[in-house]
């Protein structure tokens, strides 16, 4: 998919995106998590993105809040959660932690961000997409 069309369907993930590629060509990796967090509150205003951070997400159970909840590093735009890691590789276990503050949320959208790698590892995740970029599959032709 070229360039083009990345920032055409999603241009915000790709200004979140293009912040952290500059975090981590600043700052190299090695750090703690909470210094790629705490320069991101520095790079989102340059690159216009408004955001929270550190937001306690609660989770309901059959209509009902429950004590337990989550908290996201960021979220951006309002309705894009952004979640920092600072490991040597990503498994699966940090993109489940993604996909429920998506589900606790009824968000859409999410990102996953590595600092620990030798570059920045990115991950764009989604739940419960509708939108006119999900392909549907055409009726098989009956024989």
């Amino acid at each position: 998919m070229p360039k083009t069309d990345v920032i055409e369907r999603d241009p915000q993930t790709y200004a979140i995106i293009g912040a952290a590629m500059e975090i981590h060509r600043q700052l190299g990796r090695g750090f703690l998590e909470q210094v790629y967090r705490d320069a991101a509150a520095i790079e989102f205003p340059l690159h216009r993105i408004p955001f929270e951070r550190e937001v306690w997400l609660p989770v309901e159970y059959k209509g009902i809040i429950l004590p337990s909840r989550y908290r996201a590093d960021y979220i951006c735009f309002e309705n894009i959660i952004v979640e920092f890691k600072a490991l040597a590789a990503l498994s699966g276990a940090e993109e489940a932690q993604v996909l429920n503050y998506l589900k606790a949320t009824g968000f859409q959208r999410g990102l996953l961000l590595n600092f620990g790698a030798p570059s920045l590892q990115y991950k764009r995740l989604v739940w419960n997409y509708e939108g006119p970029y999900l392909k549907k599959e055409s009726p098989k032709p009956s024989a």
